[in-house]
């Protein structure tokens, strides 16, 4: 590749998931990010509503910008590994609610916390079968993204919650039966549960995108890469080797001040460039 590759590094609108998503786009613009992870927080964008969605979806193209990828939603009322079959029905048709706004959007990906937002106190023996359960909700997922064109991305959880863990994200990954889905890779995720020194070697070739944030080792900052404690050049050079066609997204904290964020993350976007350009030259 040599000097001919550019990395590619998008951003989410979650850093300003308070915020109606039609009062904040003309910031990417501005700042040149074109390509957007769309946020699904209620007060950002209720995908429920198909009309709101179909607006956004012309506010983007107005401005110029492409939805890359649609976050799904994320409460403790979502859970794909509920022993309760009705929460468990739930929340499959809030996921493919998600992957309908997803198409609505033109988004290529649908990225999605495969496991329940509640701290994980399973006991051994309840592990598998939860894990199992989570299996047959994510093919149904998996099989309606196929559906309508889109590609499901599972992202690693926080070490404290169920698949928390690469080695869980791999048992998901090979349990779906459609072709269509692979791996995001949140750093300050993996960092946190001491997964990060050799999680793009083990995701390999699942590995579509990365969520690049940053943090001090002790929480989910969301800091802009190169601000927290994460090595980066030995991990973009990992990633680049295991898949060098992965998606960056910068996934970051919000802030009052717009201008200050955007800024944040075009010296991120330049340190990751920097770094990519180091590592491929």
């Amino acid at each position: 590749m040599g000097k001919d590759f550019h990395l590619p590094v998008s951003i989410s609108t979650g850093c300003f998931y308070q915020s109606p998503i039609e009062n904040v786009l003309h910031w990417f613009s501005e700042f040149g990010f074109r390509d957007l992870e769309i946020c699904s927080f209620p007060a950002h964008l209720d995908f429920h509503q198909p009309d709101l969605v179909a607006r956004a979806a012309r506010t983007l193209e107005r401005e110029g910008l492409h939805a890359l990828s649609f976050h799904a939603p994320f409460a403790e009322h979502i859970d794909i590994s509920s022993w309760d079959g009705k929460v468990r029905r739930n929340s499959v048709a809030e996921l493919c609610r998600a992957c309908e706004a997803a198409g609505i959007l033109n988004a290529r990906y649908i990225v999605l916390h495969p496991g329940p937002e509640q701290e994980n106190h399973l006991q051994p023996h309840e592990w598998y079968p939860r894990m199992q359960l989570a299996a047959e909700s994510l093919n149904e997922v998996a099989a309606y993204c196929s559906k309508i064109g889109l590609t499901l991305l599972l992202e690693n959880m926080l070490p404290h919650l169920m698949f928390g863990h690469v080695r869980d994200m791999l048992y998901l990954l090979g349990s779906i039966d459609s072709m269509n889905a692979e791996a995001c890779l949140d750093t300050g995720h993996a960092y946190l549960s001491g997964d990060l020194p050799c999680v793009a070697h083990k995701l390999s070739g699942h590995l579509r995108m990365v969520h690049a944030n940053d943090n001090s080792g002790d929480r989910d900052d969301h800091l802009p890469p190169g601000r927290g404690s994460i090595h980066w050049e030995p991990l973009v050079r990992q990633i680049l080797e295991a898949r060098p066609d992965a998606v960056f997204v910068l996934e970051l904290h919000g802030g009052p001040e717009p201008r200050e964020i955007l800024q944040g993350a075009t010296g991120a976007r330049h340190f990751l460039e920097k770094i990519a350009d180091d590592v491929m030259a």
